[in-house]
């Protein structure tokens, strides 16, 4: 029995990944997914960023309030990183972001919504620094990580999958931060990636195969500042004294996820549409009108 659900999964996972790939490729063909960026020295100009992403709950955000963000701003401050003391964020784990100058693309995101997962029950935990690509320089962030285990974890990872293969067909080219430099620097798994379906670090099925690249995680710090030795230093030893303030993580439940607007580095400047993963029920932020995900 466990071999035929996993076979049916598997199935379903390249159908949709299949679907998605040939949407892709007509898109291409009506010339409306430009990936020229790719061969610039310069990231592409930013239009607008949409994405699916899980909001965190309040207690969530209680508690790193109450713990790390204090120490956090103090040393950003410390650091003359003044822009990333005061960016505006919602925080959030992403599932993937899309890039796309057309308004409409919320609404159409909404509409190809594949099956949602269930309630997601995870850990966050370990704080680190990352890069966009090793060596690039810029952008790079400040994050927390989710504990990689348990049935949660793995319903998060199967929802990316097919996320990915239902919304970035969607796109209008490559995520302005993956271009230019950062795109140069990328490995040959992540440029793959970045051409086919807009972005790096997210899961595909390629070959009948899963390929999960995905690292959910919250970010706390965005920066396109240079990230020299002696900056990474400080926010290493900043991560490494939060490790030791919230050594357990922090429980978190997942019971919406959300269609948002997001600005370059990936922060989420506001909501569109939240939607329920008890009921399926979806409500329009600007308006508080609720509906039923079809």
């Amino acid at each position: 029995m466990r071999h035929t659900l996993l076979t049916s999964i598997t199935s379903a996972l390249i159908a949709v990944a299949v679907s998605a790939g040939a949407a892709a490729a007509a898109a291409a063909a009506d010339g409306t997914i430009d990936n020229s960026a790719l061969s610039k020295s310069e990231f592409r100009d930013h239009a607008r960023t949409f994405g699916l992403v899980y909001t965190l709950p309040q207690n969530v955000n209680d508690v790193l309030d109450s713990t790390i963000r204090g120490p956090l701003k103090e040393k950003l401050l410390n650091a003359k990183l003044d822009t990333e003391a005061q960016m505006f964020n919602i925080p959030h784990v992403t599932v993937v972001h899309v890039h796309s100058a057309d308004p409409a693309t919320p609404e159409k995101m909404l509409a190809a919504m594949p099956k949602l997962p269930p309630v997601l029950t995870v850990k966050l935990k370990t704080f680190y620094t990352t890069e966009a690509a090793k060596g690039a320089g810029r952008p790079w962030w400040f994050d927390l990580g989710v504990v990689k285990e348990g049935k949660s974890f793995d319903d998060m990872m199967a929802f990316n999958t097919t996320a990915t293969a239902a919304l970035t067909p969607l796109r209008d080219g490559p995520l302005p931060r993956c271009t230019g430099p950062v795109y140069g620097a990328m490995g040959d798994a992540a440029k793959d990636l970045v051409r086919t379906v807009g972005v790096s670090g997210v899961n595909v099925v390629k070959d009948g195969k899963e390929l999960r690249s995905h690292n959910p995680h919250t970010t706390l710090v965005y920066s396109m500042a240079r990230f020299t030795p002696e900056l990474q230093a400080q926010m290493n030893q900043a991560a490494k004294e939060f490790n030791q303030i919230l050594p357990d993580g922090i429980d978190a439940t997942f019971k919406t996820v959300s269609i948002v607007e997001l600005g370059f580095a990936g922060n989420v400047l506001r909501e569109v549409y939240r939607i329920s993963l008890e009921d399926g029920a979806v409500t329009t932020i600007a308006t508080g009108k609720t509906a039923s995900l079809k």
